[in-house]
């Protein structure tokens, strides 16, 4: 793994495990197969706090920025689909 992917993985480890359990398979499955702009957004929507991804995430809030809409349903799509 290039320095660059770690640090995003790196990133993707929160304070809350429930995040680390949407977050990390993401990272670890998805992240490369993310367009340029994707792999941008997803950088830029981890630097929100734990509270905010966790309501993001959870589906009880929808995220201001528009952007990271597209990431949170990929997000959430994966979770509900992955089978490990």
């Amino acid at each position: 793994m290039n320095p660059e992917n770690a640090r995003i993985r790196w990133a993707c480890r929160r304070g809350m495990l429930e995040l680390d359990i949407f977050l990390l398979p993401f990272f670890d499955n998805c992240y490369l197969q993310l367009t340029c702009e994707e792999k941008a957004v997803f950088v830029d929507f981890l630097t929100a706090t734990d509270p905010e991804l966790f309501a993001w995430l959870m589906a009880h809030h929808l995220p201001d920025k528009k952007e990271f809409i597209a990431i949170v349903d990929k997000i959430r799509a994966y979770r509900l689909h992955d089978k490990n």
